[in-house]
């Protein structure tokens, strides 16, 4: 659980379920935020979601809670939900929240739903539909405030009392032109300070930062991050408004774009799996892992085909595992600088040769430093400054290498339009071990003469 009360509010409620004690139940689920009976629902069996969600009596906290949920809950709590209890909801929830649930849903069902739901509401639903699930009219509100640029701040007002009550995200005002084009925006503080004969178009601010229906959800997260504003304007490729992206989906893009990260670096797939079945955890780790046994087989023959030099000098074999892993260290600290600097916006495609110089320098920095401790021990150990000198430049080629190597790849994986945490996994970790193994026999067979 993330903190004590959370905590708490699990073991309480757990606690009574088991109890069977309905009554006290209800009124702890009426009276708890549907945000914290979301994380409550993570760790719970699906008998005692489906217990829980009947004691809530309201139709706007179901809402709320169905947006709050876990995808993978979510549809395991609707899979035997009636379908007109489930529109239902959905006529309480956020727009994108509802067409974000019914992608993921089979047609038949989600047309199922559709019909069930207002027209007004299946409508907005529908356009959204229209979009990739993953990019800035996928996820968008269609309603926001839009108002001419020849309107008042009185009338501005006026329009904000009668017709503009249920917005989400009533901080921006967008000005727009007869074609209904974005032409400005202004905040609600500036609309309520000035006199109340003030043209809008006298006020707005022109250099309004927008998106395009078509850009990934990902670096719409960036650009409300960067420019600290709480919603962006969504616009057509004529410039027509068409909806917003608020930051609170901003907050959830982040969240679920980190963890899709930092799982492929893991060799994890880009979901968590934990709440799924075991053999479907399983399957999807299986072609991740593939990369690792096959490597592991390859570093196995590299080894055995110096079989002989080992066994002359067995002590060879007792730095092969530091040699390893310094190299896959400094090479996923590479890695993951670069992937974290792309998916923040801070590294860019033209800074590629600048990053790789730096990380091969730090590298070789980094080799140069451990290679000489290395080669010390191993002298010491054994009296043969000959082989102190072959394991320190091993470590010194393996950490230059897999810090060239570790900063090269997801750059250039970027560049082709592949996700680069991919490289941070095992087909990374997998290369810089068997280059690792290879220039540490190289070198011993160079030097020792063996």
């Amino acid at each position: 659980m993330s903190d004590d009360r959370s905590r708490i509010l699990l073991e309480t409620i757990k606690r009574l379920l088991r109890r069977d004690a309905s009554v006290h139940l209800h009124k702890i689920v009426n009276k708890t935020h549907a945000a914290d009976l979301a994380v409550v629902f993570q760790f719970t069996t699906l008998r005692e979601q489906e217990t829980l969600f009947d004691l809530i009596v309201s139709t706007e906290q179901k809402a709320v809670l169905f947006s709050e949920l876990e995808q993978e809950t979510l549809l395991g709590l609707i899979e035997d939900m009636p379908a007109e209890k489930i529109a239902e909801i959905l006529e309480q929830m956020p727009t994108d929240d509802v067409a974000d649930l019914l992608g993921k849903l089979s047609d038949e069902r989600a047309k199922a739903l559709l019909d069930l739901m207002t027209k007004e509401g299946s409508e907005e639903v529908e356009g959204l539909l229209v979009y990739d699930a993953q990019t800035a009219g996928g996820i968008m509100l269609p309603a926001f405030i839009a108002l001419k640029e020849d309107s008042t701040a009185r009338q501005a007002i006026e329009a904000l009392q009668k017709e503009y009550v249920d917005v989400e995200m009533p901080f921006y005002l967008y000005v727009t032109d007869d074609h209904d084009n974005l032409v400005g925006v202004i905040s609600l503080r500036q609309l309520v300070v000035v006199p109340p004969e003030t043209r809008l178009k006298s006020i707005m601010t022109t250099d309004v930062v927008s998106v395009q229906t078509n850009m990934d959800q990902e670096e719409v997260a960036r650009i409300v991050a960067r420019y600290n504003v709480l919603a962006v304007p969504v616009v057509d490729e004529n410039n027509k408004l068409v909806g917003i992206v608020t930051v609170d989906d901003v907050i959830d893009i982040i969240r679920a774009e980190a963890t899709e990260d930092i799982l492929k670096m893991a060799g994890a797939g880009g979901n968590l799996v934990e709440s799924q079945s075991l053999f479907k955890s399983a399957r999807i780790r299986l072609p991740w892992l593939l990369a690792s046994w096959i490597g592991g087989v390859i570093a196995f023959f590299i080894i055995t085909h110096f079989q002989t030099s080992l066994s002359k000098l067995v002590y060879l074999a007792a730095f092969i595992p530091i040699i390893m892993g310094m190299g896959g260290n400094i090479g996923t600290q590479s890695s993951t600088i670069v992937v974290r600097g792309l998916a923040t916006g801070q590294l860019e495609m033209k800074q590629i040769w600048q990053v790789v110089l730096k990380e091969l320098t730090v590298g070789f920095l980094l080799g140069f430093v451990y290679g000489a401790l290395l080669g010390f021990v191993a002298h010491l150990r054994y009296d043969l400054w000959l082989l102190g000198v072959t394991v320190g430049l091993a470590v010194m080629s393996s950490m230059t290498i897999a810090a060239m190597v570790g900063s090269l790849v997801p750059m250039v994986f970027a560049r082709i339009n592949i996700d680069p945490a991919v490289a941070t996994g095992p087909f990374f970790t997998t290369s810089i071990d068997i280059l690792s193994v290879s220039f540490y026999f190289w070198i011993a067979t160079l030097l020792l003469h063996i």
